[in-house]
């Protein structure tokens, strides 16, 4: 058989592999294959429970800009103080509930290349793990930048494994991609209002 043989049946393979797909409907949320757009341009959603929220709901107002952590879609939400910017980011998710704290809190401080000490309770769980390791180190768990909520030990961060991303994956804290930590770590300030549901 030819290479050329070969490459013409991979294409045909992969053709109708394809038709094959765009025949399976997709299902909503509820289980039924129904979606209808949003009558909003600017409000995208997908079929994921990934969704854009609303501040109102959660928030008495932006003062100083808000970050809205939900937990069971595993996304982080910010808006700016004026409300002239809207991020939505994916997470990761403490590993147990027992890990997960939720309620209301604010943004401490700000570290660029933050060092990370695991906690007594990280260290009675896995004694193996090292006491430090320096900030811009390529193994930090913190990634390149965090933000340091009002809560002892709890953090929102950036990490260098990326698998952890949509995932219930942490310790306690939120991870975010490098790039989107990095992102938010500009636009958020000491004083950020924050809230975990």
């Amino acid at each position: 058989m030819t290479a050329e043989k070969l490459n013409r049946r991979a294409l045909l393979r992969g053709a109708a592999a394809v038709a094959g797909l765009a025949a399976v409907p997709a299902l909503a949320q509820d289980g039924t294959t129904e979606f209808t757009a949003p009558a909003s341009s600017s409000v995208r959603n997908n079929i994921s429970s990934f969704r854009m929220l609303d501040w109102r709901g959660y928030f008495a107002d932006t003062r100083n800009g808000v970050i809205l952590v939900d937990l069971t879609s595993r996304a982080l939400h910010y808006w700016s103080e004026d409300q002239s910017i809207y991020r939505l980011y994916p997470t990761s998710v403490p590993l147990s509930e027992e890990l997960t704290r939720r309620g209301r809190t604010d943004v401490i401080e700000k570290v660029v290349n933050p060092t990370w000490r695991p906690t007594p309770s990280m260290k009675e769980r896995n004694p193996e793990w090292p006491d430090v390791v320096q900030g811009g180190a390529p193994d930090n768990p913190l990634g390149t930048r965090a933000l340091y909520l009002g809560w002892q030990h709890y953090r929102i961060h950036g990490t260098h494994d990326t698998r952890k991303i949509g995932r219930r994956s942490s310790n306690g804290c939120i991870g975010l991609y490098n790039e989107h930590i990095e992102e938010l770590f500009e636009m958020a300030k000491v004083g950020t209002q924050v809230l975990l549901i």
